[in-house]
């Protein structure tokens, strides 16, 4: 019942086109914030937010807004997973949905095929994403994969594992000329977003994640902790 309700809504390109207009009035917003308010945010946290926004429109705005501003009143470790499970989905919904682009629509593989190789480009965006900035920086390379490998596992798996069987589970027979297929692609990127949240709640309680650093910190090219 609820998958054909859910299948029903994913498929409506009506539904589809609005929730696209949502997203590009989203990212006007975010961009307009960028230059008139949070100007200081690094350019790293800039491109999270916004890859975090093209995949979730309104959601990740909301995300922003309650997180990732200086405005905010104060900081927690609530926030903070919310900044590190944004870092992390910005490079995995990158490898995921270039993995299902490739494999599903240039290669038309089978489910199987499609579903290991978005997983693994998850893990190579995901992982991408936290280790070069981490050599940049000036750590060294035997520690950043020790740093990347303990802050982004985890949450990679728990995020790819949840968005990828249910964007299977809705969507694994439909075509990329379908409403249904990039219906249940944004679908599931959110709800992998949304399980892998408390993962990176805990690991920033027990101190593995830094939280992005505190957006309210309005020095020039402040150094953040992932």
């Amino acid at each position: 019942m609820i998958e054909n309700i859910l299948r029903d809504i994913l498929a409506d390109g009506r539904i589809l086109l609005v929730w696209l207009a949502a997203v590009v009035v989203s990212v006007m917003f975010l961009v307009r914030d960028f230059k008139y308010h949070n100007n200081h945010i690094d350019s790293l946290m800039k491109v999270v937010w916004f890859l975090t926004i093209i995949y979730s429109g309104p959601i990740g705005l909301w995300l922003y807004y309650t997180t990732g501003r200086k405005q905010i009143r104060r900081d927690s470790v609530w926030r903070k997973g919310v900044r590190s499970v944004a870092h992390c989905y910005s490079g995995c919904g990158a490898g995921e949905v270039t993995g299902i682009i490739i494999a599903a629509g240039l290669l038309a593989l089978e489910t199987r095929a499609v579903a290991l190789v978005t997983f693994a480009l998850a893990y190579t965006f995901g992982y991408g994403l936290t280790f070069g900035p981490l050599v940049q920086a000036g750590v060294p390379i035997k520690r950043a994969l020790i740093d990347t490998f303990y802050s982004d596992t985890l949450t990679i798996a728990v995020m790819e594992v949840t968005a990828i069987s249910l964007d299977i589970w809705l969507a694994a027979e439909a075509t990329m000329a379908e409403p249904l297929f990039w219906g249940s692609l944004i679908f599931s990127l959110s709800i992998g977003l949304a399980a892998a949240y408390p993962v990176n709640v805990l690991l920033v309680y027990l101190g593995v994640k830094g939280g992005m650093g505190d957006p309210r910190d309005t020095r020039s090219g402040h150094a953040h902790q992932h």
